[in-house]
């Protein structure tokens, strides 16, 4: 298959390009503000004297607000281009900060939540799609290594955060972290790969595809994500409840999931390149099965935190190749295509913690963790729709 697309295509540029740059700095941000909401939740909450269901409900009012305007995001790309939209949600992202560390209710702390749950999740479309564009104009995977950059952003923003709030406060750590993201935005602003579709594209009326195709990968991103959002969110708790694991001990599950997944994040644009989207994709499930079996079945918390280290490496790479084929579906522009896939996906990681959480409740974590590979098996049945992020070597559109 590759000697094929080789020969019949031209040659493929070099690993770093200005465009590919940019966009990296893109998701850096994006996961670096993330990260550095993490840390001022506990203030948050007692600042705004939130009992833990009213934080819960403001947690939900940010994933509303993601999934209220991914959608509206992919439109716009659609008529604008990603550029555009990217830098307009970076723009509007970059205060979300400050607004949530002066809030002085709940009604402002609840309208700042929203939008910047909203400008986020915008914004996570739009780099998204530029990602796909950068990847069909350098004919090579860069999906996977962007959402490492994600990871990377997360992780200093989160450790950064919590630094900058013990010495100086949290006013002070949302006027640093806000001019760092201003400052990062600022170096990727004139790389940033332009992709204006032409006048008569923009003309179009922009509606939700009626082809099962980005639905079916929407489907492959809720069911990757799923899985994500219960380490995430419970893995600790399992270790710590039901496995007897010490409190620093119960903290290396999520730690080694993010590792692996972090690394092979920035491995899987090679891997991608040499074997496809399908083989990389089936890969990826096979090692998230096995993972998450034996994080379910393990007798004890290393074991366990062994099982969601393979998870990583297995969900690392998932999600991103999703994206790729989601950008890359013929006659569908990208915007949309990703828009869908991303919303889907996203809501996973919203529905998931509280539909596990009940089912936990009654049955414990490690059903739930033993039950999550029936929706891998689901991934892996429709894996061969990842033959589409191969479109990044320019063919089919």
């Amino acid at each position: 298959m590759d000697n094929h697309v080789n020969t019949a295509l031209p040659v493929r540029s070099g690993y770093v390009t200005k465009n590919r740059t940019a966009v990296s700095l893109l998701f850096l941000i994006n996961g670096f503000t993330v990260g550095s909401w993490a840390p001022k939740i506990p203030e948050f909450a007692e600042r705004l004297e939130l009992s833990k269901f009213h934080l819960g409900l403001m947690i939900l009012v940010l994933g509303i607000g993601s999934l209220t305007l991914m959608p509206i995001a992919g439109a716009q790309i659609a008529r604008h281009g990603s550029r555009v939209v990217s830098l307009a949600m970076a723009v509007c992202l970059l205060p979300g900060l400050l607004a949530l560390t002066l809030a002085p209710n709940i009604v402002t702390a609840a309208i700042a939540i929203f939008l910047f749950g909203g400008f986020m999740g915008a914004m996570d479309v739009a780099m998204n799609a530029n990602a796909v564009a950068v990847e069909q104009s350098m004919r090579r995977a860069i999906m996977s290594s962007c959402h490492a950059f994600w990871s990377l952003g997360g992780l200093i923003g989160a450790g950064l955060g919590g630094l900058l709030i013990a010495h100086f406060g949290v006013f002070a750590h949302a006027v640093v972290a806000t001019a760092l993201a201003a400052i990062t935005l600022a170096i990727a602003w004139n790389m940033i790969l332009a992709d204006q579709p032409h006048p008569d594209t923009k003309k179009e009326k922009t509606r939700l595809p009626m082809v099962p195709l980005p639905w079916l990968l929407g489907l492959v991103a809720l069911f990757s994500m799923m899985p994500e959002g219960a380490v995430l969110d419970w893995g600790a708790l399992y270790l710590r409840e039901e496995l007897g694991a010490s409190v620093a001990l119960s903290g290396f599950g999520f730690a080694a999931f993010s590792l692996t997944m972090a690394a092979m994040r920035f491995a899987g644009d090679l891997v991608r390149d040499r074997l496809g989207g399908v083989m990389t994709l089936r890969i990826c499930t096979l090692f998230a099965i096995a993972g998450m079996l034996l994080a379910g079945f393990a007798p004890n918390a290393e074991i366990a935190i062994l099982g969601f280290a393979f998870c990583g490496i297995g969900i690392s790479n998932m999600v991103p190749i999703a994206f790729s084929a989601a950008g890359n579906i013929p006659h569908l522009k990208a915007g949309i295509g990703i828009s869908v896939v991303t919303t889907m996906g996203y809501s996973g990681m919203l529905v998931a913690p509280s539909a596990i959480g009940f089912v936990a409740e009654h049955v414990g974590f490690s059903v739930v963790f033993m039950a999550l590979p029936v929706l891998l098996l689901v991934v892996l049945a429709l894996s061969s729709l990842a033959r589409y992020a191969d479109g990044i070597s320019g063919g089919g559109h």
